[in-house]
């Protein structure tokens, strides 16, 4: 077991973990953040992405143990006291369906769009698509996903 030490959503954490914990195993069993999603525990499908000192990180890969002074933000964490543009694009344009995949894509989409604004580059469609094939949805065509993404990129 290792003391570690982070802060999640804003909020200092200290947890005594055993050396293998994954950082998705930390945050939904230690922590009860069950925002993260686990679907391949391989980091293929994208359903874990949290955020890990403002970049996208697949936590069912992440050991817990390697944050030590990190700063963490899950889904649960993106919303200050209302929704966060790219969860309230995301409802208007419908770039959800069974949303399983939906916190992973959002955790992802608010990187996308935070590391394009700081490069002055050009959020494309197709820069979009490109940027999530590391994220799975089984239910949509990822028009409306795509469609989500540019439209909180307008509003962040």
């Amino acid at each position: 077991m290792t003391s570690i030490k982070m802060t999640v959503n804003g909020k200092s954490v200290e947890k005594e973990v055993a050396d293998q914990t994954l950082l998705s195993e930390f945050l939904r069993e230690n922590l009860r953040l069950t925002g993260t999603h686990v679907g391949c525990d391989t980091s293929q499908c994208g359903a874990c992405t949290v955020h890990v000192n403002g970049k996208s990180v697949k936590s069912c890969t992440t050991l817990a143990v390697s944050l030590d002074g990190a700063e963490v933000t899950t889904i649960e964490g993106v919303a200050n006291g209302e929704l966060h543009p790219m969860q309230v694009a995301f409802n208007d344009n419908h770039g959800l369906q069974c949303g399983f995949c939906t916190p992973g894509m959002i955790m992802s989409g608010i990187d996308m769009v935070n590391r394009y604004k700081a490069s002055g580059q050009e959020l494309t469609s197709d820069a979009i698509r490109h940027e999530l094939e590391g994220n799975i949805c089984r239910c949509t065509g990822y028009h409306n996903i795509v469609k989500s993404i540019q439209d909180a990129a307008a509003k962040m």
